[in-house]
């Protein structure tokens, strides 16, 4: 090769790594993994993803799903392997179970992805145990519960009797609501007469409530662990005739219970605000990933607000 041409290769490389270096990084990828879209609370949980994805939409992509019934863990941990395979770098998720999620979201980890815990927050025994950090970004649910069930005792005698319909109980976000519920119950003299799981599901929450009703026809109220299943158990109290006289409270403030309160049926439900929640999870990821903050160095709790809805 001749001076002259060695000359214009040396110049056409140059102008080759300028060109590159000038090229702007590749926006992340982030993953939100939610429970069922069936469920008003998740519907608008994406919606809320999206809106802020498109504000952001020069700093980040994002791939959104969910399952078709809450209680389809392996139905998740399929769906976050196909979002890995999309070689994401972070995974925001609420998962279906509070253990059995763990694993999937520990290979994720294991290949590079930054995993962020939001809703329900996964058993930090079993975190613990596996040695893992995965920051939980989401409401403390059983001061919200608590926050449902003081308002609605200042509405009963002492002494009355409820029942509490829980949501699918292996996850915490189920767990630590029912002990809100219980803690308002006790603390104001209520009788909790059942504790029974209608996984978080409307029609299971009409059977349940049902069968509550019919076996304690002196039940004074139903205290719901999520609005699904609080419209589930205003369709029982109904068809026994006891509308207005079984008091209900819920929990996610989903746009259809807003005339339920709106004309007593329901007497309350707690907004987690559920439109921000994954954009709290979403937002919590970014900061890492720009900071290139390690899993291990994340904080493992960043709480979000609850607020008391009435009529």
């Amino acid at each position: 090769m001749g001076p002259a041409l060695a000359s214009i290769w040396a110049a056409a490389l140059a102008l080759c790594t300028i060109a590159s270096a000038a090229e702007p990084a590749a926006k992340p990828k982030v993953a939100l993994v939610m429970k069922s879209l069936a469920n008003e609370f998740f519907q608008t949980m994406q919606q809320g993803a999206r809106d802020h994805q498109r504000q952001n939409s020069d700093a980040y992509e994002l791939l959104s799903n969910g399952i078709k019934d809450e209680t389809d863990t392996s139905g998740q941990i399929r769906l976050i392997e196909q979002m890995l395979a999309q070689r994401v770098q972070a995974l925001v998720v609420a998962p279906a179970d509070s253990k059995a999620l763990v694993p999937v979201l520990q290979a994720a980890i294991k290949k590079g992805v930054l995993v962020v815990n939001i809703d329900n927050r996964l058993d930090p025994s079993v975190l613990a145990a596996k040695r893992l950090t995965i920051p939980f970004v989401g409401p403390d649910n059983r001061a919200g519960a608590k926050l449902a069930g003081d308002f609605l005792a200042k509405q009963l005698p002492a002494g009355s009797k409820v029942g509490i319909l829980e949501g699918i109980t292996t996850t915490l976000n189920a767990q630590q609501r029912t002990l809100g519920f219980k803690d308002a119950m006790q603390g104001a003299g209520m009788q909790v007469i059942a504790v029974q799981s209608a996984e978080w599901q409307l029609q299971k929450g009409t059977t349940v409530a049902s069968a509550m009703l019919r076996e304690h026809p002196d039940l004074a109220a139903l205290l719901c662990g999520n609005d699904t299943m609080a419209l589930g158990a205003v369709a029982a109290v109904k068809s026994v005739g006891k509308a207005g006289r079984v008091k209900v409270v819920g929990y996610d403030n989903i746009p259809a219970v807003m005339p339920l309160l709106a004309d007593g049926r329901m007497t309350a439900t707690v907004d987690q605000f559920g439109g921000r929640q994954a954009v709290f999870g979403i937002e919590v990821a970014l900061r890492a990933l720009a900071s290139k903050t390690p899993q291990e160095a994340l904080s493992a709790v960043t709480q979000t607000q609850v607020a008391l809805i009435t009529k």
